[in-house]
């Protein structure tokens, strides 16, 4: 439990309540990602298909992408209070959302997005990280870090998909030491473009990975 938990009420983080970090009403209005999908990158679509606008003809290294969430309604404002307030607490009913949502994964073992050094610090945890040790609990698999920051790109929000394939080309590279396993978990906060999985999905794969599953807790949904 973080300093600021303890001298501050506990109130949800979508309509500000006190009681609890997310209370049962705001938990059911969150928009779930349901309905067709596309089989390849997860995003929703007016009838079930293999590939769809946003990936068609676009080079992506992992097998599949799932999330639970929409990233609308009062879902930003509940992922901005868990990143950026250090409500880590959240990370336990988001990631219950998350496996009530998404069956579990097909591997054996998950890993997650690394965060930038600097952005951990000043966050005292690291959200990717959080959520993904509590669905390791859920799901019964174990969490291996698998992937280093190597660079320091720009943020990606407000990047263009071009943009954001080329800030994070050489972002990330497979930890030295650890060997992976052939079928892996990549767990995410927010799929956006798709662009930083892609990337750690390659490295985990330059790495030995045979297969790289992609789960996040939302999605943003790109208008047509």
């Amino acid at each position: 439990m973080s300093l600021l938990e303890l001298l501050l009420p506990l109130r949800c983080a979508a309509c500000g309540e006190p009681g609890s970090e997310l209370c049962e009403r705001c938990r059911e209005r969150l928009p779930r990602l349901c309905g067709p999908i596309c089989e390849r990158c997860g995003a929703p679509t007016a009838w079930p298909v293999a590939r769809c606008l946003e990936c068609a003809g676009r080079r992506i290294s992992f097998a599949s992408a799932r999330s639970a969430l929409l990233y609308a309604g009062a879902v930003p404002r509940v992922v901005g209070a868990w990143k950026e307030r250090g409500l880590r607490r959240l990370a336990v009913v988001l990631a219950e959302l998350v496996a009530e949502a998404v069956p579990p994964p097909q591997v054996q073992a998950l890993t997650c997005v690394p965060a930038q050094h600097e952005r951990a610090l000043s966050r005292g945890f690291h959200p990717a990280r959080s959520l993904a040790l509590e669905l390791a609990l859920i799901w019964e698999l174990p969490f291996v870090p698998l992937l280093d920051r190597v660079g320091s790109p720009r943020r990606q929000r407000g990047l263009a998909l071009s943009e954001r394939s080329r800030n994070v080309a050489a972002a990330f590279a497979p930890r030295r030491g650890v060997s992976p396993p052939p079928r892996i978990c990549l767990i995410d906060d927010v799929y956006t473009s798709g662009a930083t999985t892609s990337v750690c999905a390659s490295a985990l794969r330059r790495a030995g990975c045979r297969r790289v599953e992609v789960i996040a807790l939302a999605r943003a949904v790109r208008e047509s």
